[in-house]
Parts: C-alpha cells; sequence; structure tokens
C-alpha cells in the first residue's frame, strides 16, 4: 500500500495521499539538477493531459536538497499541469521507502496500492499502457 503521507503545494494547498484513493496516480520524485528528471518532464506532462480527465493525478516531488526558487521557477517556466511538492523535511521521500535516487517513479492504483515502482527514466510506452489499463479497472 502506498503510504499517506501530507504534503504542501507549490500554491500553499495542503493534502495527503490518502485523499488521491479513487484515482490513478503518479508520483515521480525528481530534482531540477537531475537531466534525466528535466528531460523525461515533458513526457509526464502529456501522460497527465492525455489521462486527468479520467481520474488520473500526478505528483512532482522535488527532492529535499532542491532550492525552492529553483524548483518554482522550472515548474512556472514549463507551466507544470499537475501538483509540485516541495519536499523540504525530506518526509514524502522517507513515507515512501526513503527514496534517494532520482528520479524515481511509483504508479499507485485506484486502492491506494503501489503497482509500479521504478528508478531511472520509465518506459512511457508501457507507462501509458499501464495507466490505461488501471484506468479501465474499476
Amino acid at each position: 500500500m502506498a503510504p499517506n503521507v501530507g504534503y504542501t503545494l507549490l500554491d500553499g494547498r495542503q493534502a495527503s495521499t490518502d485523499q488521491l484513493r479513487g484515482k490513478v496516480v503518479m508520483v515521480s520524485f525528481w530534482a531540477t539538477d537531475c537531466a534525466p528528471c528535466v528531460q523525461e518532464m515533458p513526457q509526464f506532462v502529456a501522460l497527465h493531459e492525455k489521462f486527468k480527465a479520467r481520474g488520473y493525478e500526478t505528483l512532482a516531488v522535488a527532492m529535499r536538497h532542491d532550492p525552492p526558487a529553483l524548483v518554482i521557477r522550472f515548474a512556472e517556466q514549463r507551466r507544470l499541469p499537475f501538483g509540485v511538492v516541495i519536499d523540504n523535511t525530506g518526509a514524502f521521500a522517507k513515507g515512501f521507502d526513503d527514496v534517494q535516487v532520482t528520479p524515481t517513479t511509483v504508479l499507485i492504483n485506484q486502492r491506494g496500492e503501489i503497482v509500479q515502482r521504478s528508478i531511472g527514466a520509465p518506459d512511457f510506452a508501457a507507462l501509458d499502457a499501464l495507466v490505461e489499463k488501471l484506468l479501465a479497472q474499476t
């Protein structure tokens, strides 16, 4: 099961992962100084745009070491359409088995179960197919 972790989004809204139950959720642990993370962000945006109307959510969790000003500038310049979390205490990463490496991607189904966890750039074609499959399940 995915942990219940509280977080604050860049716009100041507070939430928790338990509030995302009923949705398929992609959690991407990334950093502005991680070249593969920056390179894959447009693909996360495309995936989010494709599935958001069907109950899909994306959380981009910036790692503890990432300066908040850089994260904010990155998100604004790229007009990221999904929730961006600055994990300044490391609690979010710790809750997900102490994520240390970026990029790390976690896919959670509607029941709150972790169905995939990958380190490094994901295979986006396979990820697209898996999200499609999960969203088709009720």
